[in-house]
C-alpha cells in the first residue's frame, strides 16, 4: 500500500529542511527524503556565515588584469580546469553578462528582502530548536594586506550606508586588539550584523530534529526514484514502499538539475565548487572571528573541529575529480596569517555551490508542472538563505500572502 502526505521535501540540507518546517508549521504533513540525513552534502562545508550584510552578490570581475590572471589560474580565490572550459565556459559567458552594472543593480534589489530577513528568520529556528549554543553574533573581518587594497574594502563598505548595517573600519591597531593571535596587516573591514554557527552540519541537523520532534517523516531514499502518478500526484520510492503526496519541493541543491532537466525545463545551471580544511590552533592561539584574507581569497574559521581553511570557487563540473589546489596554495600563505597547527582532516572536504548567473535562487512553482516546487540554486548563501527562503516558498504553497514579491525568482525569468 502506499504511503501519504501532503508534501515531500527532496534533499535534507539547509534549504530542504527549512523548507519543511516552514510547510509543517503551516499545517502540511511533510516527508523529507535525502539518501543521507541532514546538513552531510553541500551544507557541510561551508564558513558558517548568515551572511546578513551580503546585499551585494558576488558578480563576474569585469577588470582586464584582473581577469587575465584569473585566465591564467594565478589567484587562488578562483581556479578552473582547463579541460573543463568546453562545459564550464557557456556559463562563464551567462555569470559575465548578468554582472553587467544595470543587471547587478536588478539583482541586488530582488535579494535584499532575502538578505535582510535572512538572520531573523535564523534565530527563530535556533530558539526553536534549542541550538543557540551554536550561534555567534560577532561579525566577521575582511582583512587587507596593503593600503590600496584596504582602500577598495574600505569603499564596498562605504557602498552599504544606506542599508542600515554596523561596519567598523579598522586600522591595524584595531585588527590587533580583536584578533591578537594575527600577523600584522594594513586594516580590515568587520561586518558587524553577520552571525556565524560553529558547525554548519550540526545547525542543520538540529533544525531536522526540531522537524521530527514535531512529527515529520524521514525517509532515507534516492529522490532520482520521484515519478508523477496517473493521478496527478508525485512519489519517490521510500524504504518501506512508494511515497506519495499532491506536492513536491526540489531541494537538491547541486543535484537539482538532474530533476528539473527530466521535466523539460532548460536553467543555465552552473557550480561553484569549494574546498575546506581543519587545523588545530597553535599552542596558545584563538581566533575570534571568521576572517577573509582578501587579497588571497581563503578564509579562517572558528569551529567546533578546530580552524577551518575555506577555499575559493573552483569552476569545474560538479561530478569532477577533485583538485584542491586552491587549499594547498592557501595554506602556507594562512599559516604566516595565524598559527595554525596539524591538519586534522585526512583530506580536504569538495562541495558545490549550485548558481544561477544572476546569483538569485529559484522559488516557487514549475511553470508546466502542477505540485512540483523549486527552492535552489542559493549559490554561497544556502546557509544564509534557507530559512528566509522556506518561509516564502510555504507561503506560496499554501495561499499566505508572501512578505516579499515572489516573481524575481520565478523559474522562467532566464
Amino acid at each position: 500500500m502506499m504511503q501519504t502526505a501532503d508534501v515531500i521535501v527532496l534533499g535534507a540540507g539547509m534549504v530542504g529542511v527549512s523548507a519543511a518546517l516552514h510547510l509543517q508549521a503551516r499545517g502540511r504533513e511533510v516527508v523529507m527524503v535525502d539518501r543521507r540525513g541532514a546538513g552531510l552534502e553541500t551544507s557541510f562545508g561551508n564558513a558558517g556565515l548568515i551572511e546578513r550584510a551580503s546585499i551585494f552578490p558576488y558578480v563576474f570581475p569585469r577588470d582586464p588584469a584582473k581577469l587575465i590572471k584569473y585566465a591564467l589560474n594565478f589567484l587562488p580565490e578562483a581556479h578552473y580546469h582547463f579541460t573543463a572550459l568546453p562545459s564550464v565556459a557557456p556559463w562563464l559567458m551567462r555569470y559575465w553578462r548578468e554582472s553587467a552594472p544595470e543587471r547587478v543593480a536588478r539583482s541586488i534589489a530582488a535579494r535584499r528582502p532575502l538578505i535582510e530577513n535572512s538572520l531573523i528568520e535564523h534565530e527563530i529556528l535556533i530558539q526553536q530548536a534549542g541550538a543557540g549554543a551554536l550561534l555567534r553574533r560577532t561579525g566577521w573581518i575582511k582583512l587587507f594586506r596593503n593600503d590600496e587594497t584596504l582602500a577598495h574594502g574600505v569603499a564596498d563598505a562605504s557602498r552599504l550606508h544606506d542599508f542600515n548595517l554596523h561596519i567598523d573600519i579598522l586600522d591595524p591597531a584595531g585588527v590587533a586588539a580583536r584578533e591578537p593571535f594575527l600577523a600584522p596587516v594594513a586594516g580590515g573591514v568587520h561586518y558587524l550584523d553577520t552571525a556565524s554557527v560553529s558547525d554548519p552540519g550540526a545547525l542543520a541537523k538540529a533544525y531536522a530534529d526540531l522537524f521530527l520532534s514535531r512529527g515529520g517523516r524521514f525517509a532515507a531514499a534516492d529522490a532520482l526514484t520521484l515519478e508523477q502518478e496517473p493521478d496527478g500526484r508525485w512519489s519517490v520510492a521510500g524504504p518501506e514502499g512508494r511515497i506519495a503526496a499532491r506536492d513536491v519541493v526540489l531541494a537538491l541543491g547541486p543535484w537539482s538539475d538532474q530533476i528539473f532537466r527530466r521535466y523539460g525545463y532548460e536553467m543555465p545551471f552552473g557550480f561553484k565548487r569549494g574546498y575546506h580544511m581543519h587545523y588545530a590552533p597553535g599552542a596558545g592561539a584563538t581566533l575570534n572571528h571568521p576572517v577573509l584574507d582578501a587579497d588571497n581569497g581563503y578564509l579562517l574559521a572558528p569551529m567546533a573541529k578546530g580552524i577551518r581553511l575555506t577555499s575559493g570557487a573552483e569552476f569545474a563540473p560538479r561530478d569532477a575529480p577533485p583538485s584542491p589546489v586552491q587549499i594547498e596554495m592557501c595554506e602556507p600563505i594562512a599559516r604566516k596569517l595565524f598559527p595554525l597547527g596539524e591538519a586534522l582532516d585526512r583530506a580536504p572536504w569538495k562541495g558545490a555551490r549550485p548558481c544561477l548567473p544572476d546569483m538569485l535562487p529559484v522559488l516557487g512553482p514549475a511553470p508546466r508542472h502542477k505540485g512540483l516546487w523549486f527552492d535552489f540554486g542559493h549559490a554561497h548563501h544556502g546557509l544564509t538563505l534557507g530559512p528566509v527562503s522556506g518561509r516564502l516558498l510555504a507561503e506560496m504553497m499554501t495561499g499566505e500572502e508572501p512578505f516579499t514579491d515572489p516573481r524575481p525568482y520565478r523559474a522562467d525569468r532566464f
